[in-house]
């Protein structure tokens, strides 16, 4: 009998039985899109009672929102201007294991994604270490929850599709803005021959993981107070 490929890894990158699934799971060798495994600690799904069950959680949406902002914009800004131009970038909501908090990077270029994945596995973020992997998922629109979308699916957290964590509309707009200038610069630099201005590395970037350590932002952030 013809073994058969896992349809939820090659739409969704990641499926529920793992190893222990029956169908194939073909890893790519080259990809646009990266996936950071469990990157994303939610505050809100770290509180549990011993039975598994939610805890009553004491953090505002407001405060909620602008933790997931600074951790989209820290990992964003770094992974641009460290390996290259992203297209897209999303974060799951879902509770399931093999969904929780994934990061999915999408570059414009296969070998930026490349480099990505064998710089960030020897990397550590928020004290735990940086799981990468290349991923078959290139259309998110194919990997989304349409039900959870409309406001409809019933399967809450644990649904086998991408639930997309939104970011604020003040940060999509400074992304935006960001990639437009990059742009401009770039369209500029073609009307000058020089030699380029290398940019000292932030104190917050992670460290390699022989020297333990947390993850971190890069350069060109926006104007704000980050709350600890």
């Amino acid at each position: 009998m013809a073994e058969v490929n896992c349809s939820f890894y090659f739409k969704i990158g990641a499926c529920r039985h793992g190893d222990r699934c029956s169908r194939i799971h073909n890893k790519p060798t080259f990809s646009q899109t990266v996936l950071l495994q469990n990157l994303y600690v939610n505050p809100q799904n770290s509180a549990k009672s011993a039975d598994g069950s939610h805890l009553v959680s004491n953090v505002t949406d407001e405060e909620m929102q602008e933790h997931y902002d600074n951790f989209f914009e820290d990992v964003f800004v770094e992974c641009e201007d460290k390996y290259g131009e992203i297209e897209e970038m999303n974060v799951c909501d879902n509770l399931g294991d093999h969904l929780v908090g994934n990061v999915y990077i999408k570059f414009r270029r296969e070998e930026h994604a490349e480099a990505a994945v064998n710089d960030l596995n020897n990397r550590w973020f928020g004290g735990r270490p940086v799981y990468a992997e290349l991923s078959p998922v290139t259309d998110f629109r194919e990997a989304c929850c349409r039900q959870y979308e409309m406001g409809e699916c019933t399967r809450s957290g644990f649904c086998n599709f991408m639930h997309l964590k939104p970011i604020s509309r003040e940060l999509r707009k400074y992304l935006y803005s960001r990639r437009s200038r990059r742009h401009r610069s770039r369209s500029r630099s073609r009307d000058h021959v020089g030699t380029r201005r290398t940019r000292s590395p932030s104190p917050r970037h992670g460290h390699h993981r022989g020297g333990g350590g947390g993850g971190g932002g890069g350069g060109g952030r926006r104007d704000r107070e980050v709350k600890k």
